[in-house]
Order: C-alpha cells, then sequence, then structure tokens
C-alpha cells in the first residue's frame, strides 16, 4: 500500500519549494511525483504545426522525490507522516502517525 497517492494534498519538506503545499497529479514509477505548482520550470518547446501546438517556453511541472513530500494533515495544519493500520475487518487504512486519525476520511 502506497503512502502517498494520487489526489492526496501534500505539502514540501526540502528543496527550492519547501513549505509549498499542492495536490498530487500523478504517480511516476521510479518513487517520483508530479505535484500542482510544485518544480516549476522553464521548458523552451518547438513548434508543431500538424497537431497546432505553439511553441515557445512554456511552465511546466517536473517530478519531485516522493521522499521529499509529506501528506498535509488537516487537523493540525502541518505535514504529517503516513503509517499503515490493519482494521478489524482485515482491510488496511492510512493513518496520521501524529495522531492516529485515518487520512482517508
Amino acid at each position: 500500500m502506497e503512502k502517498i497517492r494520487k489526489g492526496d494534498q501534500v505539502i514540501v519538506t526540502s528543496g527550492k519549494d519547501k513549505g509549498k503545499q499542492g495536490t498530487v497529479l500523478r504517480m511516476m514509477t521510479n518513487s517520483t511525483v508530479v505535484v500542482e505548482g510544485i518544480n516549476l520550470v522553464k521548458k523552451h518547446q518547438k513548434g508543431n504545426p500538424m497537431s497546432g501546438d505553439a511553441g515557445g517556453i512554456i511552465t511546466k511541472e517536473m517530478p519531485i522525490q516522493r521522499s521529499n513530500l509529506a501528506v498535509f494533515n488537516t487537523v493540525t495544519q502541518k505535514g504529517d507522516r503516513v503509517g499503515i493500520k490493519t482494521l478489524e475487518d482485515g482491510s488496511r487504512a492510512r493513518i496520521f502517525r501524529s495522531n492516529g486519525e485515518m487520512v482517508d476520511s
């Protein structure tokens, strides 16, 4: 079970965007994720008249390491570590380590 999932509200814990919040847009295969509004870079893109793409300098989100993110806890208003807990019915759920609240409420 993944501790960070697509659609989670996360906060950056280290790097140039430290302290910024965003939503996970895409999970990559190599322990990186793409977060909305985080790790923005300027990319020079060549135009493609066949698909109607204009060329120029575009701003896009690049992947960031999963270890530099923490799931945002709305109760404490801080980033928090996530653990896995087995429930009585045998299913597993994600919980916040600081207060034991369930992440998927």
